[in-house]
C-alpha cells in the first residue's frame, strides 16, 4: 500500500496515463511534421519515453501482485498459487491473456522509446511520423486492454488461494520464451511504423533503408531466439519427441519471421542499389501485419491451444477491428503512395540483386504457403464447411520444396557482384564447398546404407550452407589472393556485419542438419516396461531400474529411473523422466529425460501405467537433434554480431554536413 492506495491501483492508473500519453504522441508530432513545426515534432521523443515509463510502472505493479500473491486481483487469483516457485510466479504475469497483452504493449512502447533515445540523427519529420504511428498502434491495444482485458480488475472478497497457472506453462522454457518472442514479433512494429511514416512523407531512399535495417535485425534476432526456445520447450516437455508440429500458434510466430527475413535482404537492395523500394515497404507492412494476425489467432478464441489465452468472442471482435484498421489502413496508404516510389537501379537476373530478389520470391511464397495452411481450416469452419486438419504432410509437400532452391541460392548469392555477375565464376570460387558437399554426401550414403534418400539430401544441403558461408567469408579475408599466414589478421579486420552474415547463414545450415536428423533419422521404441526390463534403442540398451513417487514444490510425480549403456556395456546416461500431477489444479504433465551429446540425443518419456505393474515408455535416439539448438544459437549470435557493427548499430547513420566539392554535390551519409 502507498498511503492507502494499493500497488495494483497505481498500476491501473499508469495504464490509463499511458493511453493519454499515447493519444498525444499519435497526434501532435504528426501535425508538427505536416506543418514543419519543430516544437510539435519535438514532443514525439519525450512522449515515447514517458509512455514506456508509465507502462513499465504498470507492468511492475502487476508483477508485484503476482510475487506477493495478491489474490484480490482477479488476474492473480485466476493464474497463480502461493505454492508456486518464485520463477513461475513471475512468469505467471505473462502466462495469461491480460498479462501477456500488458507485456505486448510494453514491448511496443519500448521500441518507440528506443527510437526516441537512439534515433537522434533521424530526420525530424521521419522520426516524428514514425513515433506517431507507433503510438497509434499503442492507442488501439491500450483501449483493448482497458475496455476488455483489464489486468488489475479486483475481486471481493479475495480468495484465500489462487487457481494456479497452467502446469504446462510452469517451465523455464515458457518463462523465457514469451518475452523473447514478444520482443521479436512486436519489435517488427517499428519497421511497420518506419514504412508508414515513409509513405506519408513520400520518400524512400538508401538512408531510409539504413534506418530500418538495424531495427528489423534486432526484432529478427529475438524472434529467432523466441521460436527456438518454444521449439525446445515442446521437445522436452510434451513427451512426444518432436520439435515442430506446424501448429497454427507455432505458425503465428513463424510467418512474421519469414517476412522479416525477406525484409532484411530486400532492405539491402534499397540501400545499395536504390531499387525494390515499394516491395521493401510492403514487406515491412506485411511483417507486422502477420504479427497482428498471430495476436488475433491466439486471443480471439478461434484456436484452442496451450498458447491460446482468450475464449471471449467480444475480445476477438475487438482485435479483428484493430486488424482491419491497422492492416487495411496501411495497405490502402501503400496502394495510394506506392506508384510514386520509383526505383533507380537496374540489374541483370544473374547478380547480387537478382539473388536477393530470388530469395524474396521464395520466402514470400513460403510465407503465403504457411498462411494458407494456417487459415484455410479456420476459414472453412467459419463458412460452415467441414473441419479439416492441415498438418506436417501438407507442409512437407509444399514448404520444404521451396526451401531447397533457397538454401542452394544462399550459398551462391553473396559471391555474386552487384548489377551483373558471372554465375560460373561464382561457382568456381566455391570449389572447396562443393568438395565438402561431395564428401558429406558420400559419408551419409555409407552410414545410412542408401536407405534414407531425403536425409542424404538434407545433410548435403546443411554441409553446403556451412561450407559455402565459411568459404565466402574466407575469400573476403583474402583466401586465394594472400598468404595463408595473413588470413587470420584479415578476418579480424573484416566488418562485424560480415562475421554476422557468415554466422547466420552457417547457423541455418547447422539447423538444417539438426532438423534432418531429428525428423528422418530417429530411432523410436514405444513399449510397456516393468522393473529390470531392457529395450534396445539404436546402439544403446536402456534398462528400467524402478519407479518411485517424488514430491515437488507444488506437484506430486511418478519418476522412472533408467540406465543407458552402449554396445560395450558402459554406462552412458542415467535418465529420470517424470509424470507430474499438480496439487492445485489436478492437471498432469510429462517431463522427458534427455541425455544430450555432441551428435545425438537419447530421449526417454513415461506414458500411462498399464495396471499390471508396467508403464508405457517412449524412447528415442535422435541423431543431430542437438544441432537444432546449436544452429539457432549461432543464428541469433550472427544477428547480434551484425548489430554490433558501427554501420548497423541501432539508430541512424550520422548525416555529414554538405561540403563544397568540384561538383557541388553533398557527400553521402556517413557510415
Amino acid at each position: 500500500m502507498i498511503e492507502g492506495i494499493s500497488i495494483a491501483e497505481v498500476g491501473h492508473f499508469t495504464l490509463v496515463l499511458a493511453l493519454v500519453i499515447a493519444v498525444v504522441q499519435s497526434i501532435a508530432p504528426m501535425v508538427g511534421a505536416a506543418r514543419n513545426d519543430a516544437a510539435l515534432m519535438g514532443i514525439a521523443p519525450a512522449t515515447a519515453i514517458a509512455q514506456f515509463l508509465a507502462l513499465l510502472v504498470s507492468f511492475a505493479a502487476l508483477t508485484h501482485a503476482f510475487v506477493t500473491s495478491d489474490f484480490s486481483v482477479l488476474n492473480v487469483a485466476s493464474n497463480s498459487h502461493s505454492l508456486k516457485p518464485m520463477l513461475y510466479k513471475v512468469s505467471g504475469v505473462w502466462g495469461n491473456h491480460e498479462g501477456s497483452l500488458l507485456l505486448w504493449v510494453t514491448v511496443l512502447a519500448l521500441f518507440g522509446a528506443l527510437v526516441a533515445f537512439f534515433g537522434r540523427n533521424l530526420p525530424p519529420g521521419l522520426k516524428a511520423r514514425t513515433l506517431a504511428v507507433q503510438a497509434l498502434v499503442s492507442v488501439g491495444f491500450l483501449l483493448f486492454i482497458l475496455l476488455t482485458s483489464n489486468p488489475f480488475e479486483r475481486i471481493f472478497p479475495a480468495p484465500l488461494e489462487g487457481r494456479d497457472l497452467n502446469p504446462l506453462l510452469q517451465d523455464p522454457g515458457l518463462a523465457f520464451h514469451p518475452p523473447m518472442l514478444y520482443v521479436g514479433y512486436v519489435g517488427l512494429s517499428i519497421s511497420f511504423s518506419f514504412a508508414v511514416a515513409a509513405l506519408i512523407e513520400g520518400k524512400v531512399d538508401a538512408a531510409w533503408a539504413r534506418y530500418v535495417r538495424p531495427w528489423t535485425l534486432l526484432a529478427w534476432a529475438f524472434l529467432t531466439g523466441g521460436i527456438m526456445l518454444g521449439s525446445w520447450w515442446a521437445y522436452y516437455e510434451l513427451g512426444w519427441g518432436g520439435f515442430w508440429f506446424w501448429d497454427p500458434v507455432e505458425n503465428a510466430s513463424f510467418m512474421p519471421w519469414l517476412a522479416a527475413t525477406a525484409l532484411l535482404h530486400s532492405a539491402i537492395v534499397v540501400e545499395k542499389r536504390d531499387t525494390l523500394k515499394s516491395w521493401t515497404i510492403l514487406l515491412a507492412i506485411v511483417g507486422f501485419s502477420l504479427s497482428l494476425i498471430g495476436t488475433f489467432l491466439v486471443r480471439s478464441g478461434v484456436l484452442t491451444s496451450v498458447h491460446a489465452f482468450a475464449t471471449d468472442p467480444e475480445r476477438g471482435v475487438f482485435i479483428l477491428l484493430l486488424l482491419v484498421i491497422a492492416i487495411g489502413g496501411s495497405l490502402a496508404l501503400f496502394a495510394w503512395r506506392a506508384p510514386t516510389l520509383q526505383g533507380g537501379g537496374l540489374f541483370r537476373p544473374v547478380s547480387r540483386e537478382g539473388a536477393l530478389v530470388f530469395n524474396n520470391l521464395l520466402l514470400t511464397t513460403a510465407t503465403a504457403t504457411v498462411f494458407i495452411g494456417t487459415l484455410y481450416p479456420l476459414f472453412l469452419e467459419v463458412t460452415g464447411g467441414e473441419k479439416v486438419s492441415v498438418g506436417p504432410p501438407f507442409y512437407n509437400l509444399t514448404f520444404v520444396p521451396l526451401m531447397v532452391p533457397l538454401l542452394i541460392a544462399v550459398g551462391v548469392g553473396p559471391l555474386l557482384s552487384w548489377k551483373r555477375a558471372d554465375l560460373w565464376s561464382a561457382m568456381s570460387r566455391l570449389k572447396i564447398a562443393l568438395a565438402v558437399v561431395v564428401v558429406a554426401s558420400g559419408i551419409s550414403l555409407v552410414f545410412l546404407h542408401g536407405d534414407q534418400g531425403y536425409a542424404v539430401i538434407g545433410l548435403a544441403l546443411a554441409a553446403w550452407l556451412v561450407a559455402a558461408s565459411v568459404t565466402e567469408f574466407l575469400q573476403r579475408a583474402g583466401m586465394g589472393r594472400a598468404a595463408w599466414s595473413s588470413i587470420p589478421g584479415r578476418m579480424f579486420g573484416l566488418p562485424r556485419s560480415a562475421w554476422g552474415t557468415m554466422l547466420a547463414h552457417a547457423g541455418v545450415g547447422i539447423l538444417v542438419a539438426g532438423a534432418t536428423g531429428a525428423s528422418l533419422l530417429t530411432t523410436e521404441v514405444i513399449t510397456v516396461m516393468k522393473t529390470n526390463d531392457r529395450i534396445a534403442v539404436g546402439p544403446y540398451s536402456i534398462e528400467l531400474l524402478g519407479l518411485e513417487d517424488v514430491r515437488g514444490p507444488n506437484y506430486m510425480a511418478l519418476r522412472g529411473n533408467f540406465i543407458a549403456r552402449n554396445e560395450g556395456g558402459d554406462v552412458v546416461a542415467i535418465l529420470a523422466p517424470e509424470n507430474r500431477r499438480y496439487v492445485a489444479s489436478g492437471q498432469e504433465t510429462t517431463e522427458a529425460s534427455i541425455e544430450t551429446g555432441a551428435f545425438s540425443d537419447l530421449y526417454v518419456a513415461l506414458g500411462d501405467p498399464d495396471g499390471r505393474g508396467g508403464i508405457t515408455v517412449r524412447a528415442y535416439r535422435k541423431p543431430f537433434a542437438p544441432w537444432l539448438w546449436y544452429g539457432s544459437i549461432v543464428m541469433v549470435l550472427g544477428g547480434f554480431v551484425s548489430l554490433s557493427d558501427r554501420r548497423l548499430r541501432i539508430g541512424a547513420p550520422k548525416r555529414s554536413k554538405p561540403a563544397a566539392g568540384p561538383t557541388g554535390a553533398a557527400p553521402a551519409p556517413a557510415e
